[in-house]
């Protein structure tokens, strides 16, 4: 009887520790998970990320650089897409964002016209003193907004110029000044920043304002050499009085984007 008895509780025992043992199988849906998230990178983002809270754009200033953020906010330009990444400036009534590489197939990319509603999740990031975010996934919402330009001519060489980073912006009566090319000529604009590109490349000129001189950019990747703002700097002549407009673009001091010159009003 003792044996019995024995052999039944060795048993039992047994199937206690198979029960146990089952729970090694508990990684396996957590990987495919983690497969399902990565299939996901090429397209508008699941309902997963939504669940996040959505900052406004003061938390979302305030929030520490490497650390995830979710904002909404809309659609303004497309500066480029390759390999399932888009780079967007979107902007909402209470400031900006530049979104860089963010997860997109090309089909959604189609999607984000001017004024598109996305909610974006990723990586608050900081490079050169611009700020944007990373490793962003997104969905596009129901919504609309286009921004207008503001006028932050007057804060030129304030420390509050960067708080409009990203920003779509205007400048008006700025005057054209001297770049110097690979001979030492002054020319009104070079081929990147050290005159090494050609037709094609980003158009790099200086203009000023209240006696300081600044570098300004036409990004070849958000208005190429087909645009009119491209063949309007590729015309410029020092001197020159004109109005900008653009996205307020960082890059170890302010350095926008512009995508519109005219003479000056």
């Amino acid at each position: 009887m003792k044996k019995l008895l024995a052999l039944i509780l060795a048993a039992a025992m047994m199937l206690t520790f198979v029960a146990c043992g089952s729970g090694d199988d508990a990684d396996t849906p957590a990987a495919d998970g983690n497969n399902a998230a990565a299939d996901n990178a090429d397209g508008a983002n699941t309902d997963g990320d939504a669940s996040a809270a959505v900052m406004t754009h003061d938390e979302y200033v305030a929030a520490a650089v490497d650390t995830p953020v979710t904002v909404e906010t809309y659609v303004q330009a497309k500066q480029s897409w390759w390999e399932n990444q888009a780079t967007v400036y979107a902007q909402s009534e209470d400031g900006a964002y530049f979104l860089y590489n963010m997860a997109c197939s090309e089909e959604d990319y189609a999607k984000l016209t001017t004024g598109t509603k996305i909610r974006v999740s990723g990586y608050k990031s900081e490079w050169s003193g611009e700020v944007e975010i990373i490793d962003a996934t997104f969905e596009i919402i129901d919504g609309s907004y286009t921004a207008e330009a503001t006028d932050v001519t007057s804060l030129l060489g304030s420390d509050d110029l960067i708080n409009h980073q990203n920003e779509f912006v205007t400048f008006k009566g700025m005057t054209v000044e001297a770049s110097k090319d690979a001979d030492g000529n002054d020319v009104a604009f070079l081929y990147n920043d050290d005159g090494s590109g050609q037709d094609g490349s980003d158009l790099y000129f200086n203009v000023s304002y209240n006696g300081q001189t600044y570098t300004f950019t036409v990004e070849s990747y958000l208005c190429d050499n087909t645009t009119e703002v491209y063949s309007a700097v590729k015309n410029l002549s020092i001197g020159d009085k004109i109005d900008l407009e653009g996205f307020l673009y960082w890059y170890n001091g302010v350095n926008p984007h512009i995508t519109s010159v005219s003479a000056a009003g």
